[in-house]
């Protein structure tokens, strides 16, 4: 394979971003538990969102010829705090999942690999979205200050998302 060394990076990326749909999932789980069923629709909809972000890229290298092998995904944590704990939380991981989209665009641009450079532009500007979307939610969770009232006014907004 002429890119092995990105077919490697992404690989790990599809691998990726399933256990960030499974992390999702499990949070959904979590906040439906404590009675947050809109940041709990908020959550299954990321999961959905970071499936559809694997699928993305298994079908990128499916279309060039590339390999795809699939990794072991780890259990997600069951339990994640409070509505603010976890949304602090999501933040932590999408941050995390923009450094890998950026060592995989790093890996193309070293191996000049012109294709997946394009192809990962889509997920680093996805990523400044999935940032900003969390913590917009995280300051307006703040910004309740554990007033109860305000907190199930956010978590009815969150119901509002629609794709799920």
């Amino acid at each position: 394979m002429k890119f092995a060394k990105v077919e490697a990076v992404l690989n790990e990326q599809i691998s990726e971003e399933i256990s960030s749909a499974y992390l999702y999932l499990a949070m959904s789980a979590w906040l439906e538990h404590q009675g947050f069923p809109g940041a709990a629709h908020w959550m299954k909809g990321q999961y959905k969102e970071e499936l559809s972000h694997g699928e993305k890229l298994f079908e990128f290298m499916n279309d060039r010829g590339s390999r795809v092998t699939l990794n072991a995904i780890e259990k997600p944590a069951a339990e994640f705090g409070t509505l603010l704990d976890t949304f602090k939380a999501v933040l932590a991981h999408e941050r995390k999942v923009t450094a890998l989209i950026n060592r995989c665009y790093e890996v193309a641009i070293a191996e000049k690999d012109y294709a997946a450079q394009i192809a990962l532009q889509w997920f680093i500007t996805e990523q400044v979205e999935e940032e900003k979307s969390a913590q917009d939610i995280i300051t307006q969770l703040e910004a309740c200050d554990n007033r109860p009232h305000l907190m199930l006014m956010i978590d009815h907004q969150l119901a509002k998302r629609g794709g799920n």
